[in-house]
């Protein structure tokens, strides 16, 4: 049950993680547990997944449809195309998950759905999911570029493998992945054994549930806050080390009421424009003035996609709020853009 005004979209998980991580494990979950729901995954290479022959009830061109109601296709040549193919075969599925390759980042696979007009219409870009390797990752987060960009990229973190590292070593980890991204959501795991309903259609970018997350993650940084300083704002909490991560950022800021469409669009259209290389992935909660619907939008470098969902609860305060991360971002130049916006 969606309150958006286009509930036929489609929910499309993107799932990325470094080699070895587990992404393979949850596939598997994902095509043969009797979860109840269909689901189209398209991967790379079926011989990676390692289908098994026992769960397949029919093979039709490079399509293997499973026992659990699910579907498996590859990319072959171009995704866009392949989405377009999805979305015509008859009793269209629940959800979609694309898997990335390991050593890829996740921004041109996530763009495909903001881009193709189509794919546009039929899908939306649910969440980016990234596996990661309790035992590994703080060492492929110093060699391997990509590794960061997995992990700031992801809306849901999922900490795999992690009965081989100790209690100590789980929590650095935790502090290094927060350094990168405050706000995706966490889960511990040992061979993928989350939730699905946790990874898929999490409307992950509904920044609703970041505020469960770190209640204090949006204090208005504007020097007068009244109420600011009683927040304890020591991120030593949970015994954590707190890791500043050089190259990587997030912004995220809230304004109290409405904005002013006539200022908000042209402000986030050249915010986009001008550091959008650096962007990775924005997104926000917007209340526009005279409009009883929430908007929200997300970005992918400079891409946008955003639209009018439901309306404010009664008892909702109508106010703002933005997130960007990225790298090398230009953070008071966004703040003070984004409060300039206030209607």
């Amino acid at each position: 049950m969606t309150q958006s005004h286009e509930p036929d979209k489609v929910p499309v998980t993107v799932l990325t993680g470094y080699l070895g991580a587990g992404k393979t494990t949850l596939l598997n979950r994902i095509l043969s547990e009797p979860h109840g729901k269909r689901y189209a995954v398209v991967v790379n290479e079926f011989g990676e997944i390692g289908i098994d022959n026992e769960l397949v009830i029919g093979a039709d061109e490079e399509v293997f449809e499973m026992n659990n109601g699910c579907i498996c296709c590859t990319v072959r040549g171009d995704l866009i195309r392949i989405i377009e193919g999805l979305m015509k075969r008859k009793g269209r599925f629940d959800a979609i998950i694309v898997e990335t390759t390991g050593l890829a980042d996740p921004a041109p696979v996530a763009q495909t759905f903001f881009v193709d007009e189509d794919v546009q219409k039929a899908a939306r870009l649910d969440a980016v999911v990234t596996v990661a390797d309790a035992k590994w990752l703080a060492a492929r987060l110093r060699d391997a570029p990509e590794a960061k960009s997995q992990i700031a990229f992801a809306d849901v973190i999922i900490i795999n493998k992690t009965d081989l590292v100790t209690p100590g070593e789980l929590r650095e980890v935790e502090a290094r992945i927060r350094a990168i991204n405050p706000y995706a959501s966490l889960h511990r795991a040992n061979k993928c054994d989350v939730k699905i309903a946790d990874v898929l259609e999490r409307r992950a970018f509904d920044l609703d549930r970041i505020l469960d997350i770190e209640p204090d993650f949006l204090v208005a940084e504007d020097h007068d806050h009244e109420h600011g300083h009683d927040r304890g704002h020591d991120h030593h909490h949970h015994g954590l080390k707190h890791y500043h991560d050089e190259d990587m950022q997030s912004v995220a800021v809230r304004l109290e009421g409405e904005v002013d469409p006539a200022k908000f669009m042209p402000w986030i259209n050249r915010v986009t424009q001008e550091q959008g290389p650096n962007i990775l992935r924005c997104k926000g909660i917007v209340a526009m003035k005279d409009d009883p619907k929430r908007f929200v939008f997300q970005g992918v470098h400079m891409m946008l996609d955003g639209d009018s969902q439901r309306e404010w609860k009664p008892d909702e305060k109508r106010e703002s709020k933005v997130v960007f991360i990225g790298r090398n971002l230009e953070g008071e130049d966004i703040r003070q853009g984004f409060l300039a916006c206030a209607a």
